[in-house]
């Protein structure tokens, strides 16, 4: 027998924590790693918002749902990333 859950935590909280991770670190690539390695560098973020991803969803302990909360956090901070790269690159582009 199940037991119902008495307040359901919200799932997409973790997945928009997960983005604003992406972000910020993506932000931190564009300003601490110098403009020939920072394609390199945005690869190493994306490899750590996955254990994030996984960390921010296992931490709110529901199970329904989870591997689509975690592929939707993952691919969302690689749009994030991704969309964050292209404008560091422009910036790097156009500033030379």
């Amino acid at each position: 027998m199940s037991v119902p859950e008495i307040a359901p935590r919200r799932s997409m909280a973790g997945v928009l924590v997960v983005w604003a991770a992406a972000a910020v670190i993506a932000v931190l690539v564009g300003i601490l790693a110098p403009d020939d390695w920072r394609a390199a560098w945005m690869g190493v973020g994306m490899g750590l918002v996955v254990p994030i991803a996984f960390a921010v969803h296992l931490w709110s302990a529901r199970s329904q749902g989870f591997v689509q909360r975690v592929a939707l956090s993952v691919l969302g901070g690689l749009l994030v990333m991704g969309f964050i790269g292209v404008g560091l690159g422009l910036a790097t582009l156009f500033s030379a």
